[in-house]
C-alpha cells in the first residue's frame, strides 16, 4: 500500500509540473487576467511572456548587426522588464504585422483596434472608409516575410517601444464592385519595406504590445 501511495505521488506530481511547463506561470495570476480576443494560442502575438527563459546563444542571435544603441535599449528594457523575452517578442512582431495586414485587408476594424493604438487605428480606418467609398475590394497577399530586424529600441521613464524592419514580398490587386481588377497583379509581388514600432507601459497590468507608429523603410 505504501509503495503503491508513492507511486500515485510521483505520478501527480509529474503531471503537476508538464501542466505547469505547458501553462507558464498564467495559474499564478489568474484572477488577474483580463479576457482578451487575442489571448489564446498564436492569436496573442504581443503578449507579454511569462516566466521568460531567454537563452544568451538566442539573444545574441537576434541582437546580431545592430547598433549599439538598439542593444543598449533593449537591455534597458530587459533589466526594467523581467518578463521580458527578445525572442518571443520578435516571434509577435511578426504574427502582428501579418494579422494587421490581413486585418487592414479585410476592413476588419475590430481587429486592427485591438492590435494598434488610436492613432494607428484611425489612420488604417480612415484608409478602409476611403475604399468602401470607392467601392473597391483589395485581394492582397502576403508572399512570404523575408526578414525582420531590429531597427530601434527604447525606454522612456516606463513606456518600452521597439520598432521592427519588415521585408515582405506582397502581391496587390485591387477590383472593384463587379470584381474587375482595377490595380495590382496577384502574378507579380512587389517588395515591401516598412518599420512599424510597437509600445508597451512596463508598468501597466496590461501585457500586451500595441502598434503605435508605422512608416517605410
Amino acid at each position: 500500500m505504501i509503495l503503491e501511495i508513492v507511486i500515485l505521488a510521483m505520478i501527480a506530481a509529474f503531471l503537476g509540473l508538464r501542466l505547469y511547463s505547458v501553462l507558464g506561470r498564467r495559474a499564478e495570476h489568474e484572477e488577474d487576467v483580463v479576457p482578451h480576443r487575442f489571448d489564446a494560442g498564436e492569436n496573442a502575438p504581443l503578449a507579454a511572456p511569462q516566466a521568460a527563459q531567454q537563452t544568451a546563444p538566442q539573444r545574441a542571435i537576434e541582437l546580431e548587426g545592430v547598433m549599439p544603441a538598439v542593444e543598449r535599449g533593449i537591455g534597458e528594457i530587459s533589466s526594467a522588464d523581467r518578463n521580458f523575452d527578445l525572442t518571443q517578442f520578435m516571434e509577435g512582431a511578426k504574427g502582428a504585422y501579418e494579422m494587421v495586414l490581413e486585418a487592414y485587408w479585410d476592413g476588419d476594424r475590430d481587429t486592427l483596434r485591438d492590435l494598434c493604438d488610436d492613432d494607428v487605428f484611425e489612420g488604417f480606418s480612415g484608409a478602409i472608409d476611403a475604399r468602401e467609398d470607392a467601392e473597391h475590394t483589395l485581394d492582397n497577399k502576403l508572399i512570404r516575410v523575408e526578414e525582420t530586424r531590429i531597427h530601434s529600441a527604447s525606454l522612456d521613464k516606463r513606456m518600452a517601444r521597439i520598432a521592427i524592419l519588415f521585408v515582405a514580398d506582397i502581391a496587390t490587386v485591387t477590383r472593384d464592385k463587379d470584381g474587375t481588377v482595377v490595380g495590382g497583379s496577384l502574378d507579380d509581388a512587389i517588395e515591401s519595406r516598412d518599420v512599424w514600432t510597437f509600445s508597451r507601459n512596463i508598468g501597466s497590468n496590461d501585457p500586451n504590445w500595441v502598434l503605435d507608429e508605422t512608416d517605410e523603410g
